[in-house]
């Protein structure tokens, strides 16, 4: 897929978001019903509603690539991937929607040889879209409106890492102990945690330097604010060091460590 190929359908993964994140925004409520599934991981209807609109809606946008998407995924049935396959997080941040909080995304990401090369970040309940193919470009979008022109969006670019320490993002719902531990490692000169796939697009958008992950996620989770971080000028890697990679046994990751530019050993 050529570079304007990949712009134009980050375009159309943001009109797709856009409609989910209506959708969402309908159903969010204080007396939003909440289930559990079987890891116990909370689930609400708001999940399965705005994965309906986006499956739905790649049909006619991007048909005949296989989707994985978070809701509708069986273990058993997706064991392997293609080399061209998309990955769908209806409603990423469940936890932060049910508290209230706004810091709740809807990710699109299309992932090939292993590396996701167009992404959608939405975050309905903040107005605010990340799209990514060749480049990456936010604008401030309310649910269900149409994105405007690339060129009327804000081109993003990471910025450089400051001197007096770097800034650090983490999880609001997941900072674990290794986590911790490897952050006490870095020179980090301030720290913010942050909801779902948003700490990519802070990365992305030259507002903070190291995002490190290292408890277990699911491709889904990662997938789109990996391809708007690295289309800003980061990269994200593996506990090895290497480049972080999609399509791995049951779609699950092991830990990483996004950077807004090279990493630092």
């Amino acid at each position: 897929m050529n570079d304007a190929a990949r712009n134009e359908l980050a375009s159309r993964f943001g009109e797709i978001a856009s409609e989910a994140g209506k959708v969402i925004m309908a159903i969010y409520s204080p007396t939003l019903k909440v289930e559990s599934k079987k890891d116990s991981s909370p689930v609400t209807e708001a999940d399965a509603a705005a994965e309906r609109v986006i499956l739905e809606r790649l049909k006619s946008v991007i048909p005949d690539v296989p989707v994985v998407a978070e809701e509708s995924f069986d273990a058993k049935a997706n064991d392997s991937a293609p080399a061209r396959f998309i990955l769908v997080d209806p409603l990423d941040g469940t936890r932060e929607f049910i508290t209230g909080s706004h810091e709740f995304t809807v990710n699109i990401a299309l992932v090939e040889n292993n590396k996701p090369v167009v992404g959608c970040v939405y975050a309905p309940a903040l107005n605010q879209m990340y799209i990514a193919g060749a480049s990456a470009w936010r604008s401030e979008v309310r649910p269900g409106d149409a994105l405007p022109k690339r060129d009327a969006m804000q081109k993003l670019t990471t910025e450089a890492y400051p001197a007096d320490g770097l800034r650090a993002m983490a999880s609001k719902s997941h900072l674990d102990p290794e986590t911790e531990a490897l952050l006490k490692t870095l020179k980090v000169g301030t720290f913010k945690a942050a909801g779902s796939s948003l700490k990519f697009c802070v990365l992305a958008q030259g507002e903070g330097d190291v995002y490190p992950r290292l408890a277990p996620t699911m491709e889904w989770d990662t997938a789109a604010g990996h391809a708007v971080l690295t289309a800003a000028g980061g990269c994200v890697i593996g506990r090895d060091g290497s480049p972080f990679r999609y399509g791995k046994a049951g779609f699950r990751n092991d830990g990483f460590v996004a950077w807004g530019r090279d990493p630092i050993s």
